[in-house]
């Protein structure tokens, strides 16, 4: 997946990313970093009441063009692009999000990369519980530490891979997805559920979401939180406060283009 307007060094630009790319697990660990760390998770659009666009190069053209950040579909997407670019096979997988009270569909994205004849899990865009660097799908139950988080892949009782975080001394399942491969188009329905559906989160609720190598900012609604280091400090954001917050605390702006 490489659009007509994808460049590979505007890219690396986008995401601070600097000195030699190679087709390498030490490259990529640093790309998945590097673009966690500077394009937020955040559903701007869907808050203005628009349906987003997962086509290639609208994507890149939001992202990288325009700074702005994404959701799963568009940050996995605008990542999978740069694979492409650099010669690494991958595959998209559907996930089941399991941090509802119900059973809910497979609308999360997430790549699988093979290199260096391993299978490594990369997901840039499950907001603020997402893992923060990839890994390996043969690491199955054990703690996998990961700055200030933990997380374990297990396989689940439908022999899929789940994948759980570690909060105050418990186990949560964050998904399950297994290895059947997806196109982009495949997303197209969760996608137009996740930006328009009244009972979807993101239809209901505004969230953005900067990870950073001692934590994460996190605004959802009218409520901000900073994590640094395991400690967590928060405070309410007045309506008019919020354009100022975007900017300052996550680099965004042509919120209106």
């Amino acid at each position: 997946m490489k659009p007509n307007n994808f460049s590979l060094p505007a890219y690396f630009s986008r995401i601070g990313f600097h000195g030699a790319a190679s087709a390498d697990f030490v490259t990529l660990k640093r790309m998945m970093r590097c673009q966690l760390f500077s394009v937020p998770f955040e559903n701007l659009d869907v808050q203005q009441g628009r349906v987003v666009s997962i086509v290639p190069e609208e994507i890149y053209r939001k992202i990288v063009d325009r700074h702005r950040g994404g959701y799963c579909y568009e940050v996995n997407g605008l990542f999978a692009m740069a694979l492409e670019a650099l010669g690494i096979p991958w595959q998209f997988v559907a996930a089941r999000p399991m941090t509802y009270p119900v059973r809910r569909p497979k609308t999360h994205m997430a790549i699988v990369v093979t290199i260096e004849g391993e299978q490594w899990l990369f997901d840039l865009g499950f907001g603020s519980y997402g893992i923060r660097e990839p890994v390996n799908l043969n690491w199955l139950d054990r703690e996998i530490r990961q700055d200030y988080e933990t997380f374990k892949l297990t396989i689940s009782p439908e022999r899929d891979y789940l994948l759980q975080s570690l909060s105050d001394g418990v186990w949560t399942n964050l998904y399950e997805f297994n290895l059947s491969p997806q196109e982009l188009v495949d997303f197209e329905p969760a996608n137009y559920l996740n930006s328009m559906h009244p009972d979807s989160l993101f239809v209901r609720c505004l969230m953005v979401v900067m990870q950073n190598p001692s934590g994460k900012d996190v605004l959802i609604g009218d409520r901000f939180k900073s994590v640094s280091a395991g400690r967590t400090t928060g405070w309410a954001v007045r309506r008019k406060d919020i354009p100022e917050l975007l900017q300052e605390k996550f680099s965004l702006r042509n919120l209106n283009e």
